[in-house]
């Protein structure tokens, strides 16, 4: 927000106390952040849409699981991972099924829970997608840093991370 955009915005009705713009560094690094962030998404999604015929929520539903015990976490626990809505959540699981990568089982445990489960052939497409999604993230991102930004980089993003998911938070996967 410009600093005449600021005033008119502070001029429009505001009533409260005086918002914390941005200053200028701010804002260019926050611009920035937007900016690369979109990109990166849909170059990665891109990759995976070509080379793999899957969005990238599907891959990275399919690493959660492959990364789990058996191939396998209850949906509620997959949501909170993925950092998605049990809703779409459901909705990704039902394309994993009619691809025949995620199968659903009962919760042994638990009636009212549902597993998804890797299958071999979920397995067998993410073996052969992981290749190329990681040369992706390489160039995106890696391959642009010196080894001394890559370290801030992953101490920002976790500094981040920690502050919007601080203990009792009200997240959309939580729920």
């Amino acid at each position: 927000m410009t600093e005449r955009s600021r005033d008119d915005a502070a001029t429009a009705g505001h009533t409260g106390p005086e918002p914390r713009w941005l200053s200028d560094a701010e804002q260019a690094a926050w611009l920035a952040y937007l900016h690369a962030t979109t990109l990166l998404e849909d170059h990665l999604d891109r990759q995976l849409q070509r080379d793999a015929g899957m969005p990238h929520i599907y891959y990275a539903l399919l690493v959660h699981l492959s990364e789990a015990p058996d191939g396998q976490l209850r949906m509620t626990e997959l949501a909170q991972q993925a950092k998605i809505t049990r809703s779409r959540l459901s909705h990704a699981v039902a394309r994993l099924e009619k691809n025949g990568w995620v199968r659903r089982e009962e919760c042994p445990s638990d009636k009212r829970g549902q597993l998804a489960v890797l299958t071999e052939a979920g397995f067998e497409t993410l073996r052969q997608a992981a290749p190329g999604h990681v040369a992706a993230v390489r160039a995106a991102i890696f391959d642009r840093l010196t080894p001394e930004q890559t370290e801030r980089f992953g101490e920002a993003c976790r500094i981040i991370a920690q502050g919007l998911q601080p203990a009792g938070a009200d997240l959309p996967w939580l729920r």
